[in-house]
């Protein structure tokens, strides 16, 4: 008779088993929080403070109905998994992109208020075990807990992805390693379950982030380029089909065992003390180390470009030009209306902004992030599903306002005893400007030249798929040259790039004229030729 209270104290749990299912849906869970929260904030236009609120609201009802069930329901579970995903991950990018608050700090802040819950849950219950979920005080806890490992694991992501340029594909390789030296350490040398769980659990967040940036981020920007869209409704049906399955085999509501966990005994609790504290410790110099290295390493190449040992060392002066040209082009294309152009320049902001962010970040982190505020403003307006002209006008201008002033802070900066200390070069003339070797494209265009080459030639032999693959080649190199080359002769590459996109307009269509195809790579062969000596 004793035994049959504890049976119904597991099988009232109101959280799954701990399966492989559990793993699978958690990182699928985790990816379309990833991916919906960026097509309600860019894709919709819903803007992040907009779509916080609304995924705010969504979570704290589907919470209501998830308190409210008296015993494990997947559907119900796995939306709260969903929403919680999307809810925390935003509440960490509010903090950061709406409030300015470091993503050290974030870090930090959420590192705690996770350690804090975790220590008065272990007080008041004595486990922290997800398989003892069966009362009201202890699912607060653990929903809360969700909630700061999401936020938490949003944090480090970012910073070390985002921040510190590891990079989404990095990222990702780290954590998938270090999971499988949980599950070794687990597996085979007794590491305790409970806290293998929770560090895997925390570690899944920035795994299923780099998986939904790799499949939606464009091909330019090193993803997949299935779009926000296409990943998050193939993620939402995967998500779906799992739950379904759960629900009718109910093969993550079974109970292992006929009793529920009571708690460790006094030895094995210090020794799950003693394994906490040397996790902890191992994490701590990984991720401390981590962080100097790699912030080593941008400072090593803000030297490395002479910008650390300037006078404006401390400021983004004369290092946003190439962001101001590409706001520009989008204003120009919005203005005529073409919103396709102005979405092709959204792409290429984004990735150059992106690029660029571990580097002008720990120059001037306030004014990099006044400035990563108005370009989140612009990506949502021209990426909406139907953009509004003017909304999108009034959020490049006001983009465009803060970069150039941030761009033109370097005059008023720069000291006076530099400028009187400091022989002054002779101004240039406009002639001898034109003729110094660094003011032309000469010898620097021989890739695309023999790209487009190849393409005449496909063109000629009427392979036009081979055709469009160059044409694919021809734009990706062009887009990633197009900092340097634009800086280098903004002129002659913006006559250059008029005849690139003449040749893939033409290679590109449904049924390519070869006339055409060759008459648009005639025409900008021979102004490449001319520019290339």
């Amino acid at each position: 008779m004793s035994a049959h209270p504890n049976k119904m104290k597991v099988l009232l749990s109101k959280v799954p088993e701990v399966t492989i299912f559990f793993w699978i849906i958690k990182i699928l869970c985790t990816t379309v929080g990833e991916t919906f929260a960026d097509f309600l904030n860019f894709n919709l236009g819903f803007g992040l403070t907009n779509t916080t609120i609304i995924m705010g609201v969504a979570f704290f009802i589907v919470l209501i109905f998830q308190f409210k069930a008296t015993k494990y329901v997947p559907g119900i579970y796995w939306l709260t998994v969903v929403l919680i995903s999307v809810f925390g991950t935003l509440v960490t990018d509010n903090l950061t992109d709406a409030m300015g608050v470091p993503l050290e700090k974030s870090t930090i802040v959420f590192s705690i208020l996770l350690g804090l819950t975790f220590l008065v849950w272990y007080a008041s219950e004595k486990t922290l075990s997800i398989h003892s979920i069966y009362t009201r005080k202890r699912e607060v806890y653990y929903w809360l807990t969700i909630l700061f490992t999401f936020a938490l694991g949003t944090a480090v992501g970012d910073l070390y992805s985002e921040q510190l340029g590891l990079g989404y594909f990095n990222t990702g390789i780290t954590v998938v390693i270090i999971i499988a030296i949980m599950y070794f350490t687990w597996k085979w040398l007794r590491l305790d379950a409970v806290l293998a769980f929770w560090v895997v659990y925390i570690l899944t967040r920035p795994l299923g982030a780099s998986i939904g940036d790799y499949l939606s981020q464009t091909k330019m920007n090193g993803g997949l380029g299935l779009g926000t869209t296409i990943t998050s409704i193939v993620f939402l049906a995967a998500i779906l089909a799992v739950i379904i399955f759960l629900a009718v085999t109910k093969i993550d509501t079974a109970p292992k065992s006929d009793t529920v966990e009571s708690g460790h005994a006094k030895e094995s609790k210090r020794n799950v003390l003693v394994q906490t504290v040397a996790v902890l410790c191992v994490f701590l110099a990984i991720g401390i180390g981590g962080y100097v290295q790699l912030s080593h390493n941008i400072v090593s190449q803000i030297d490395s470009s002479g910008s650390a040992s300037s006078s404006n060392s401390a400021s983004l002066a004369g290092q946003l030009l190439d962001f101001v040209n590409i706001e520009n082009d989008m204003l120009n294309a919005v203005n005529a209306k073409d919103f396709a152009a102005a979405k092709k320049g959204a792409d290429n902001l984004e990735h150059q902004w992106d690029t660029a962010e571990p580097k002008l970040r720990k120059i001037d982190s306030s004014t990099w992030t006044q400035i990563d505020g108005t370009i989140d403003v612009v990506l949502a307006a021209v990426r909406s599903g139907k953009p509004d002209a003017n909304q999108s006008k009034n959020a490049l201008q006001d983009s465009l306002k803060v970069l150039n002033d941030a761009n033109k802070a370097a005059a008023s900066q720069a000291p006076a005893s530099s400028q009187s200390e400091t022989p002054q070069a002779p101004a240039a003339s406009p002639e001898a400007t034109t003729d110094t070797p660094q003011a032309k494209l000469a010898g620097r265009l021989s890739d695309f030249i023999d790209i487009e080459n190849e393409m005449m030639k496909a063109v000629n032999a009427k392979e036009f798929a081979a055709a469009q693959k160059d044409a694919d080649n021809l734009e990706h190199k062009w887009d990633i040259s197009e900092p340097k080359l634009r800086k280098i002769d903004g002129s002659t590459w913006t006559k250059i790039d008029g005849t690139i996109d003449v040749v893939l307009a033409t290679v590109r269509k449904g049924k390519p004229n070869g006339s055409q195809c060759i008459s648009a790579l005639n025409d900008s062969l021979t102004i490449m030729s001319g520019a290339n000596k």
